[in-house]
């Protein structure tokens, strides 16, 4: 198995702990993924998120639709949380998020270490598909989140 890197940083409005806060509930999820996804959070309300916490999601990927269960991993407010693939598309999924202050903001950062299944198959699936498909995704996601934290400022 073949294991890829990616990595994402962003500035944003608000403090960590403002930030994490976003972060830490679970239904924004939905708000800052692209709406071609379909993504919906199928976990029950109320969710308290710490290490432990199990979340569903339905979505469709290229129209075919795929369940995707994670489960928190670290929780360590407002600094880092893990995220990690118990069911889904990927063969691994690991995705870290740190926070930390930055000027007048916080510097959030992705760190996903992910491999899909397929062997040989599967890393030309990655190349052609699956990284543009994670650029979008995290393109479209940087551009929410800035919107929301900065509209729940006033």
């Amino acid at each position: 198995m073949s294991i890829v890197v990616f990595e994402r940083e962003q500035h944003l409005p608000g403090s960590p702990e403002e930030v994490f806060a976003f972060f830490a509930d679970a239904r924004n999820l939905e708000a800052i993924t692209p709406p071609l996804l379909r993504f919906r959070l199928l976990t029950p309300a109320p969710i308290s998120m710490g290490v432990g916490t199990f979340l569903q999601y339905a979505l469709r990927v290229h129209g075919v639709p795929v369940r995707w269960d994670t489960s928190i991993q670290a929780w360590d407010p407002p600094h880092r949380f893990v995220d990690v693939q118990v069911r889904g598309p990927y063969a691994l999924w690991h995705h870290t998020h740190t926070f930390e202050p930055s000027g007048e903001g916080t510097l959030m950062r992705d760190l996903v270490r992910y491999a899909i299944p397929f062997g040989p198959l599967g890393a030309l699936a990655d190349r052609l598909l699956v990284r543009r498909d994670l650029d979008a995704i995290f393109d479209f996601r940087a551009r929410a989140v800035t919107a929301l934290l900065l509209s729940s400022r006033g």
